[in-house]
């Protein structure tokens, strides 16, 4: 997630620049650039630039500000409103697909803030159809479906969801075990439904919720057993919050092909292995990988992990997880759009 933090006044600013220094060590967090002053300009600029708008001003000057470029709740940043004392954390806009509930939540957590979510789902602890497609990175082919869902979720109805009996869904029964919120749901399976969709049906009404391309980058020094290499992993895939069985592909450099230890975990975890040409990774660039001189001098690129999932997820994707490092592992994430 790409943050655009915006302050208006020397105390917000000094808030927002201790807000940035906890989420710069945050691996789910790309970026996080600081805004003062200026505050129609900087917003515009936030809100068509960023994954993520947190606002530490008043709401009055915040609302009137973003009121001009305000969509749809499928395409527009979250905002997050702070007052300038930092005691109450609030979400704004896009709670559920532009993830603002869970950012909001974050962040109240690091500054030790009231967090204050209003969203009917989430209040009446009823999980949205929505926020399942956002947390386990789903797209939804007909969003006017949304609202229907929802209502009738708080309702308390059975929702059906019918799944592909040769895919393996431990990441959506995990996720439905564990989450704190509740949604009543029928499991059934049909050939007919495609690898990697979910059709969610109640009284006539469905919506197919289809997985993004989630790609795992690794980078990892000469010989790294599988063992290792599995770990950083882990360890990385909980902290985005999906099971593994979440991963579509695995993706190295080309100079990695024989690795065995990366071999063996694309057996062991049942995912294909992509390695990126050299050329492809040479030419490849982006504001937002993270650059290492040292792999340059050795190797004629800037890195492996970051470059090759953004490459490997395809046009438009993103990183979710920015490159970090396991004892000789570096382990990243991308999105497809």
């Amino acid at each position: 997630m790409k943050i655009a933090i915006v302050s208006v006044s020397a105390k917000g600013q000094k808030l927002a620049k201790n807000l940035k220094e906890m989420l710069d060590k945050d691996s789910t967090i790309i970026r996080a650039d600081l805004f003062y002053k200026d505050v129609k300009k900087n917003l515009k600029i936030a809100f068509y630039e960023y994954d993520a708008i947190v606002a530490v001003m008043a709401s009055g000057i915040l609302i009137r500000s973003i009121a001009p470029f305000i969509h749809s709740k499928i395409t527009d940043p979250a905002v997050i409103n702070i007052d300038d004392n930092g005691n109450f954390v609030i979400s704004t806009l896009s709670g559920h697909l532009g993830g603002a509930n869970k950012l909001t939540s974050k962040i109240a957590g690091l500054i030790g803030a009231q967090a204050v979510i209003t969203t009917s789902s989430d209040v009446n602890n009823r999980l949205g159809i929505d926020v399942l497609a956002s947390d386990l990175f789903l797209t939804i082919n007909d969003t006017k479906e949304i609202l229907f869902f929802n209502k009738a979720i708080l309702e308390g109805e059975k929702i059906t969801f019918t799944l592909n009996p040769d895919k393996n869904y431990d990441y959506l029964f995990e996720y439905l075990n564990n989450n704190t919120l509740e949604m009543d749901v029928i499991i059934q399976y049909s050939n007919a439904i495609n690898d990697g969709e979910i059709h969610a049906s109640l009284n006539g009404h469905e919506i197919v919720l289809t997985e993004k391309n989630l790609v795992v980058g690794i980078g990892c020094k000469r010989g790294k057993e599988c063992s290792k290499i599995l770990n950083g992993l882990e360890k990385s895939i909980e902290e985005v919050g999906v099971h593994k069985s979440r991963i579509n592909m695995l993706a190295s450099a080309e100079i990695k092909k024989d690795e065995k230890g990366i071999l063996d975990l694309s057996k062991k975890l049942n995912v294909p292995v992509y390695f990126v040409e050299m050329d492809k990774l040479k030419l490849f660039e982006s504001n937002y990988i993270q650059k290492s001189e040292f792999v340059k001098s050795k190797f004629g690129i800037y890195g492996v992990c970051e470059p090759a999932a953004l490459i490997t997820a395809g046009f438009n994707s993103k990183l979710i997880y920015k490159k970090t490092s396991y004892n000789g592992v570096t382990i990243s994430i991308a999105i497809s759009k």
